[in-house]
């Protein structure tokens, strides 16, 4: 735990970001994402689980709460007054909203991510990644801030403005209240969670996978980033992967919209995270659907991982 004026429990998240004297720009974004987050929530609890008809820029079906999702954030963040750049996962294209110069922040965010397992009834979440300025275009180490909502049998919030990793829950009133300070990542941990088919995996990966059930990590794999990433940070130990597969050397999971603000959120918390070969916050994004394969988690592990794929491929 953090200073007492950081961490106190029950502090609403507006009344946190002004202790923390995060700027006032930023905590009106953060907090309209916030509020369309219980928007959305409420779409999952009562909405309609049909299809929408359409499928977005991968060929993926769209679930209707996918485009729900979209819709909620996009207006929130466009009637924010702060936000000048916005590129969601459902679209192929980034806009530019007019603010007359007003805008500040450029948001990269995925709507609902693992939108699959709603009609299964497990648990999917909204990220965002969030720049200073108007190019999204940039490494991850540039992001100013980064959160994630996880809709599960509770709701929570998680947020890092650079300066440590915060968990928030709503309540009975739909409101964010400060749950802890998380607590920094072990070096290593007795978790896992891969993605993707294991007949797939190259040499280096198999043999990394096989070493962790050597030494007796569990599989912990729900088929969500989101879920799976918070188990792994709240439990303070484990590791995700969803690596370069045969037919896939570049993975599944998107740089901009998952990928760099979990990294961002996971670095923070005393984790690492790469794509096999180097930090995922150094890698220059060259388009706005460009994949990378993921290893994040605690430290020694996403080493390993580096020096078996250097090794074997």
């Amino acid at each position: 735990m953090g200073p007492a004026g950081d961490t106190r429990l029950h502090t609403d998240l507006r009344r946190h970001l002004r202790e923390k004297d995060i700027d006032r720009d930023l905590t009106r974004l953060i907090c309209e994402i916030a509020d369309a987050s219980k928007y959305i929530v409420n779409a999952i609890r009562t909405g309609d689980l049909g299809m929408a008809g359409t499928s977005n820029l991968y060929g993926e079906q769209q679930l209707a709460l996918d485009v729900l999702s979209d819709r909620i954030l996009r207006k929130r963040l466009t009637h924010s007054g702060v936000v000048n750049t916005i590129v969601s996962e459902e679209t192929s294209e980034v806009i530019k909203v007019e603010t007359n110069g007003r805008g500040r922040f450029a948001v990269a965010y995925d709507p609902l991510d693992g939108s699959s397992l709603v009609d299964v009834n497990l648990a999917v979440g909204t990220i965002v990644s969030i720049y200073e300025g108007h190019d999204i275009m940039q490494p991850g180490r540039n992001q100013i801030a980064a959160l994630y909502v996880l809709y599960g049998p509770r709701t929570t919030l998680v947020y890092t403005s650079g300066d440590g990793v915060y968990e928030f829950n709503m309540n009975h009133l739909m409101e964010y209240t400060l749950a802890q300070k998380v607590s920094r990542l072990a070096p290593s941990g007795s978790i896992y969670s891969p993605g993707g088919q294991r007949n797939l995996y190259s040499k280096g990966v198999e043999k990394f996978v096989s070493q962790l059930e050597e030494e007796g990590a569990k599989l912990r794999y729900s088929g969500g980033l989101v879920p799976d990433f918070n188990q792994i940070l709240i439990k303070g130990k484990g590791m995700f992967l969803y690596p370069h597969l045969e037919g896939k050397p570049s993975g599944k999971l998107r740089l901009l919209y998952e990928l760099n603000p979990m990294a961002f959120i996971m670095e923070q918390a005393g984790g690492a995270a790469s794509n096999g070969k180097m930090r995922i916050l150094d890698v220059q994004p060259e388009a706005i659907d460009q994949t990378e394969p993921i290893f994040i988690g605690c430290r020694k592990e996403v080493e390993e991982a580096e020096q078996l794929i250097a090794e074997l491929g």
